[in-house]
C-alpha cells in the first residue's frame, strides 16, 4: 500500500482542480519560510486521492521531502500505544475498570494535588484509583511538565519531567517517579493532557511481559509491514530525517532546533508510548487504514470491528465534550463539540469548530505538528506532515480539513 500510487480523484468522489487547492495552499507556508517542508496524503475507500511532497526535509542540507522522509511523529504514537493497551484487553488480561496498581504497585496510594505552590503544596489522597479507561481517556489527573500552566506542572518540571524525563530512567523508572507526582484532579473526575500514555506504555510492558519496543515490533509494526516505523534513527537512516524547527519570535522564519531535534537519532533510554516513535508517511497511512477497516489489513486484524468502535466513541464523564473540561495549554483550539474516546479525539459536533468534518471522526496530532483524521462517514484519511514545534503555531490541521471536505463533491 503505497503513497506514491493514486486513483483518479473523480472515481472517489473528490474534485481534482479543488484537491490541487492543498498543495498551493500549504506551498506558501514553504515559500514564505514560515515550514521547511511538508508532506500531505489523502484518501477515501482505501485509495489515495492526493499525495504530495513540497520543501525541504533539511533546509540547511538543500534535502528535499521526499517520499520516504522519516518524521518525528511525538503525539501521533499514542493512537498506536492505545491500540497495544487495546489488543490485551481483547485477549482478557484487564478490564477497563480495573486499578493500574494491580500491575504498577507504585500508583497503589496517589496523591492529588489540593491547594498551596510548587513550593509547598498541599495534596490529599486519591478517592478513586487510576484505573485503566483513565490513562486511555487522559482522565487519569497526570498531566506534562512542558505544559507550564498549573502548579502540578511546575512540580513535574522540578522533578526533571519535562520535555522528557529524567535522564538515565528506562520507562520503568520514569513512571515510579510519575506516580510520587501530584495528579492534578482526583481520577475521573477531569480531563488533562499529560503522560497517562506512557503509563499505559508501562502497562503493555508489564502485562505482555514484552518491552514495549519489543512488543510494538512483533504485534503491531510487522505484521502492518509498518518497517521504517522506529523509536530512533540509526546512521544509515539519518540522511532521511527531517530537521526540526521552530518559529523565530520576531519574523516567524522556520528556525532549526537541533538540541531537541538530534534526540531522535540516538537509542532512548525511556520508550516513550506517549510521544516516542519516528515514521514515515507510507507506514502510518497503513495504521490510519487499519482503522478505517475496523481493525484489520491485508488479512492482518489487530482489533475486532467493535472494538475499534468503541474505542472511537466519547468516553469522556458525563458524556460532555474536552470544552467543558476547561483543559490546560489548548486555549488557540476549539474543543467544543469535541469528544474524546480510548486514545483519540473523536467529534460530536463539527459545527463549533466551524470547520466541516462528519460526527464521528476521530484524529490526534504531534508536538511537531504532524495530524491524522480517520472519517468513517466518509472513508476518508488524511495525513500531514511536517517538523516545526510548537503545533499551535499555525492552524494547519483546521485548514487541511477545510481544503480536504471542500474538494470532496460526490
Amino acid at each position: 500500500m503505497s503513497v506514491d500510487r493514486t486513483t483518479d480523484p473523480d472515481l472517489i468522489g473528490f474534485d481534482p482542480a479543488r484537491l490541487a487547492r492543498i498543495d498551493q495552499h500549504f506551498g506558501r507556508y514553504v515559500d514564505d519560510g514560515r515550514l521547511a517542508g511538508w508532506q500531505i496524503v489523502v484518501t477515501r475507500r482505501g485509495e489515495i486521492a492526493h499525495s504530495s511532497t513540497y520543501g525541504m526535509r533539511d533546509v540547511e542540507a538543500g534535502a528535499p521531502v521526499e517520499r520516504d522522509t522519516l518524521w518525528r511523529i511525538y503525539s501521533m504514537t499514542k493512537p498506536i500505544t492505545s491500540v497495544a493497551a487495546m489488543m490485551l484487553w481483547e485477549e482478557g488480561h484487564f478490564e477497563l475498570n480495573d486499578p493500574i496498581s494491580r500491575w504498577l504497585p507504585e500508583f497503589a496510594d496517589v496523591r492529588v494535588f489540593d491547594k498551596g505552590s510548587a513550593l509547598k503544596p498541599y495534596t490529599v489522597p486519591a478517592i478513586e484509583p487510576i484505573r485503566v479507561w483513565h490513562l486511555l481517556t487522559h482522565t487519569s489527573g497526570l498531566t506534562y511538565g512542558f505544559a507550564q500552566s498549573s502548579v502540578v506542572d511546575a512540580l513535574y518540571r522540578a522533578a526533571g519531567y519535562d520535555l522528557g524525563v529524567p535522564a538515565g530512567l528506562d520507562l520503568a523508572g520514569a513512571s515510579a517517579g510519575m506516580a510520587r507526582l501530584p495528579l492534578m484532579f482526583q481520577p475521573g473526575t477531569g480531563w488533562n493532557y499529560g503522560v497517562s500514555t506512557d503509563v499505559l506504555g508501562r502497562l503493555v510492558e508489564v502485562v505482555s511481559g514484552q518491552s514495549l519496543d519489543a512488543f510494538f515490533t512483533e504485534r503491531i509494526l510487522t505484521p502492518l509491514g509498518m518497517t521504517d516505523t522506529r523509536w530512533w534513527v540509526d546512521e544509515p537512516d539519518a540522511k532521511r530525517l527531517a530537521a526540526l524547527y521552530t518559529p523565530h519570535p520576531g519574523t516567524g522564519q522556520a528556525v532549526r532546533v537541533d538540541r531537541i531535534g538530534a534526540a531522535a537519532l540516538n537509542r532512548p533510554d525511556c520508550l516513550s508510548g506517549g510521544g516516542g516513535l519516528v515514521s514515515t508517511a507510507a507506514d502510518y497511512h497503513r495504521f490510519t487504514q487499519l482503522l478505517l477497516r475496523g481493525g484489520e489489513l491485508d488479512g492482518v486484524r489487530l482489533l475486532a470491528p467493535r472494538t475499534v468502535r468503541y474505542m472511537t466513541r466519547n468516553h469522556l464523564p458525563g458524556g460532555g465534550d474536552l470544552a467543558s473540561f476547561e483543559p490546560e495549554g489548548f486555549a488557540e483550539t476549539v474543543l467544543d463539540g469535541i469528544g474524546f474516546g480510548l486514545g483519540f479525539a473523536v467529534v460530536q459536533d463539527p459545527v463549533p469548530a466551524r470547520v466541516p468534518s462528519s460526527v464521528g471522526e476521530y484524529y490526534w496530532g504531534g508536538l511537531a505538528s504532524t495530524a491524522f483524521w480517520v472519517d468513517p462517514v466518509e472513508e476518508v484519511t488524511a495525513l500531514l506532515f511536517t517538523q516545526l514545534m510548537p503545533s499551535s503555531t499555525y492552524p494547519l490541521r483546521s485548514q487541511l480539513r477545510q481544503l480536504v471536505y471542500s474538494a470532496l463533491v460526490d
